[in-house]
């Protein structure tokens, strides 16, 4: 397999946990809302154990940017990933707020502090 398939395999895995990660923060935040728990919320919380998990083990960063890097990918924000450099900017800061905050509201409802 040529690097730039490789490479298109790597874009396209990253993107993929992306929405997938974003998508069970939005699960998260909707769970601590609203008091929601279910398989879903449980596959959520243990997808975003294993992906934080991981941005630890490699000192905050993907994994799949060195792979993408090793493949042809050049240096920017979206190099390893199909998504817009607009999109992927602030991402981390994002997201990791949101989760924090999803989590805070599940903490509090499962204390019973929120209805």
């Amino acid at each position: 397999m040529s690097d730039a398939r490789i490479l298109a395999l790597v874009r396209g895995v990253h993107s993929t946990v992306y929405i997938l990660m974003v998508a069970a923060i939005f699960l998260l935040l909707y769970a601590g809302a609203t008091g929601y728990v279910g398989l879903w919320l449980w596959i959520a919380l243990g997808l975003l154990a294993i992906e934080t998990a991981v941005f630890a083990v490699n000192g905050l960063k993907c994994p799949l940017t060195a792979l993408a890097v090793r493949y042809g990918a050049t240096t920017g924000y979206a190099f390893d990933t199909i998504l817009t450099e607009r999109t992927i900017r602030l991402t981390f800061r994002f997201f990791s707020g949101l989760m924090a905050i999803g989590l805070a509201l599940l903490a509090l409802r499962w204390a019973s502090v929120l209805g």
